[in-house]
């Protein structure tokens, strides 16, 4: 029998059907964030075992959306354009392990597969769903440009239904994009068992970027609304405080992580 190749199912003799190929990983991509606080509670429900809440500011959230632009180190992605670009909108928090604080993805929509498949080796809760972000131009003729002034609306829906809103106009240049998704993260990796007792495999293990670049980062005036739907909770992260809006045009690299617990 052949020996199996590739990174992840389906695996076959070449690896050429796998959905995604083996790290490290490139993105390039604009980041727009709303940052907020919400009832440290609700931020706590979210938190499994070992987790606990942040000491500092528990209750702070990130709402981010991304376009971006991804490939593996051949780069053969970015001239077949359907296999590099994705958009993405996500919820992060931050929590604590061991006295160490961390950041963490509770809830996060793509709009490719290959980006679902990254997120299973990676420890994203990552689903199917649309969402939409302004482009920015340095012809502002139909664009806002990077800049004070510059406004930016976001949307997120998910089997039809508006979940998130947002707008941000841009005032002036900030030292970061905000601070909630400034840790490295903390996520779990599970596999339920398959007669259904449990799960059969289950880590908490941590990652973050093997390497960065960032531009100029700007903050600004933020707009947060989010809606109720049959089969999503985040909502329940109700928006109390606006802490900010940020936008920033970044590269990372993406290369593994470490176990910090077996489960």
């Amino acid at each position: 029998m052949p020996a199996m190749n590739g990174f992840l199912y389906p695996r076959s003799a070449s690896g050429v059907a796998s959905l995604v190929p083996s790290p490290p990983w490139f993105y390039s991509g604009d980041l727009l964030t709303v940052e907020y606080r919400t009832d440290p509670a609700n931020v706590e429900a979210l938190l499994p075992e070992p987790l606990e809440l942040a000491p500092e500011d528990p209750g702070a959230v990130a709402f981010i959306w991304a376009d971006w632009q991804s490939c593996s180190t051949s780069r053969e992605e970015l001239l077949d354009p359907a296999r590099a670009q994705y958009k993405e909108a996500f919820v992060v928090v931050r929590c604590s392990f061991r006295g160490v604080t961390y950041s963490r993805c509770v809830f996060i929509w793509v709009d490719k597969d290959f980006a679902i498949g990254r997120g299973l080796h990676q420890g994203y809760p990552k689903k199917l769903g649309s969402m939409w972000q302004t482009r920015p131009h340095p012809f502002a003729q139909a664009a806002p440009r990077i800049g004070p002034g510059g406004t930016f609306g976001a949307t997120l829906a998910s089997y039809d239904r508006r979940l998130a809103e947002a707008v941000v106009t841009l005032r002036e240049e900030s030292e970061t994009n905000g601070f909630v998704n400034g840790h490295p993260m903390a996520h779990h990796r599970i596999l339920p068992d398959i007669a259904g007792h449990g799960d059969a495999f289950s880590e908490l293990i941590s990652s973050g970027a093997s390497g960065f670049q960032g531009g100029p980062a700007w903050t600004g005036d933020a707009e947060l609304r989010l809606f109720e739907a049959p089969t999503e909770e985040v909502a329940r992260l109700e928006v109390g405080e606006i802490i900010g809006g940020y936008f920033r045009q970044v590269g990372v690299e993406w290369n593994g992580g470490a176990t910090l617990a077996r489960l």
